[in-house]
């Protein structure tokens, strides 16, 4: 069955890292999801593929997706090339997502923003009905770009609240323990000295405090958000 929001990201951990609460509150809220990760994380400096396999499907237990699939495309080497998109084309078109995140277009480690235009493009192309892939056509009606740890000056388009979320959330972080345990930083996230899940804790109340609630996930998007309601806005201004 179709989902209604899928996330992509490079390596096995991220979604977790910048978008799980989101995927909660939705699974919270009656949707269908799923995570697609685009390598295996062989490269990575701390743990191994299989390892990192049980903790991503451990981790998706507690996220509620209804499907993990990884894409088997090479880590630390992500290219946007032609046969990356045909896989990515191929798996759009498998889970049949209305809304799709990636990761944002800019970031220290280049997988993270090859899969942001990747994904992207792959997003266009699984809609037309002559690109030679697998499945069915299929184009996402919307595209959001997670925003969490970003240190340029890039306002988010809007905060999801996940404090209801932020505890399960923070406990799927944690099945990493290949990862995470003992680190100090991780992909986007730079080192302060304190350990990687109070810098998560305090990105998340960062955020949150911006829409005047505990924790939040920031995303952006290229497109004006509409407004049915002017008097139902939330976030106070003074």
């Amino acid at each position: 069955m179709p989902v209604d929001l899928l996330a992509i990201a490079a390596h096995r951990d991220d979604v977790e890292l910048t978008c799980a609460g989101t995927l909660l509150k939705a699974v919270d809220a009656g949707y269908s999801t799923g995570i697609l990760d685009l390598t295996a994380g062989e490269s990575a400096t701390r743990g191994s593929a299989g390892v990192r396999a049980t903790e991503a499907a451990r981790a998706a237990e507690i996220l509620g997706v209804a499907e993990r699939r990884n894409a088997g495309l090479p880590d630390a080497h992500l290219e946007n090339n032609e046969a990356s998109r045909k896989v990515l084309v191929e798996q759009i078109r498998h889970f049949g997502p209305r809304a799709v995140i990636l990761p944002f277009a800019v970031g220290r480690h280049p997988d993270h923003r090859v899969a942001s235009e990747l994904g992207r493009d792959a997003c266009f192309l699984a809609g037309l009905a002559k690109y030679p892939a697998p499945g069915a056509p299929h184009r996402p009606h919307k595209i959001m770009y997670a925003l969490s740890y970003r240190e340029d000056p890039v306002k988010p388009t809007f905060v999801v609240d996940i404090s209801a979320q932020f505890e399960r959330k923070l406990a799927a972080i944690r099945c990493y323990a290949s990862q995470f345990d003992g680190a100090k930083a991780a992909g986007e996230i730079f080192p302060t000295g304190q350990d990687l899940y109070s810098l998560v804790k305090i990105q998340s109340a960062h955020y949150g405090s911006l829409i005047r609630s505990r924790y939040g996930e920031p995303f952006f998007t290229h497109e004006t958000m509409a407004v049915e309601d002017v008097v139902a806005l939330g976030v106070q201004s003074m």
